[in-house]
């Protein structure tokens, strides 16, 4: 219908509209459009199990703190107590295998932490590094040699610093290309590395790499979905591993009231410090 001399109604809006639907419901039975619904589905479930597993890290971080800071000199007492009954024992009987477990008992009280754990870089093959040496003695510690570059490598880095200079960029993407190139640039230099300098000079000559074609916005959405895919089971996982820890075995014994588990425990540490202490007694009577 169009519209008459006396004004009467028309139907171009409604035609207009109808149209709109249909380029409506033709984009959402695209597959693209499909697989891109669905991807928004999984990131939104990724979202709430992320969350869920860094919230349930927190409390088991959270309960194995205060675990450690109450429990903790209770279980040392435990096993202070384990190795003076056990080296109480070996003085009773000489036996050797007594004698044995006297000495793990005791291990496990105060291990003997190694010499690399002591000193980590400061000694080796010759004894004592000569910084190491230094800082015992209070003597200064000496400036490393200075690396002198040869001519050849001046002149490379000299060639290099011209062409691949930031300031020469005419956008921000060439601009970090070249700020990642000099930096390594920069660094063969400090070394007096001729040989790296010519193949990054070579590197250079090559220009950048060419860009990867782009995928089709399928593949992108395909491929989005199967780095979710493995993000699930990554966080599955990391969450296996924290539900199994002897900590969330405990969370998971009384999820609502952490504490009062905590109290129970020390009750029955204090139970078996009580036990151990008279066993100690009556064999050193």
């Amino acid at each position: 219908m169009t519209q008459d001399a006396a004004g009467g109604p028309t139907t171009h809006n409604d035609d207009d509209q109808a149209v709109q639907q249909a380029a409506q419901s033709a984009e959402q039975d695209r597959p693209e459009a499909r697989l891109a619904k669905a991807v928004g589905a999984a990131e939104h479930a990724l979202i709430e199990f992320e969350i869920a597993v860094e919230t349930f890290r927190v409390e088991v971080e959270n309960f194995s703190r205060l675990h450690h800071q109450k429990l903790g000199p209770m279980y040392a007492r435990l096993d202070e107590l384990d190795a003076q009954i056990a080296e109480a024992r070996a003085a009773r009987s000489g036996d050797p295998e007594d004698l044995r477990k006297a000495q793990e008992a005791r291990a496990l009280v105060l291990p003997m932490p190694g010499v690399d754990e002591l000193f980590h870089d400061w000694i080796d093959s010759d004894g004592l590094s000569p910084e190491a040496a230094a800082m015992l003695t209070d003597q200064p510690v000496q400036a490393p040699k200075r690396v002198r570059p040869s001519e050849e490598a001046r002149k490379l880095y000299r060639e290099l610093a011209r062409k691949a200079h930031p300031d020469l960029a005419q956008d921000e993407t060439e601009r970090a290309r070249r700020d990642e190139f000099i930096a390594r640039v920069n660094a063969a230099y400090g070394l007096g590395d001729a040989e790296k300098l010519k193949e990054l000079a070579e590197e250079w000559a090559a220009g950048p790499a060419p860009a990867a074609p782009r995928p089709s916005e399928r593949d992108e959405l395909y491929a989005r979905l199967e780095w979710l895919a493995q993000r699930k089971e990554l966080l599955t996982v990391v969450a296996r591993e924290l539900e199994d820890s002897a900590i969330g075995a405990m969370l998971r014994m009384a999820p609502d009231d952490p504490d009062r588990l905590l109290e129970e425990i020390a009750e029955q540490l204090l139970a078996q410090v009580a036990e151990r202490e008279a066993e100690l007694a009556a064999l050193v009577q």
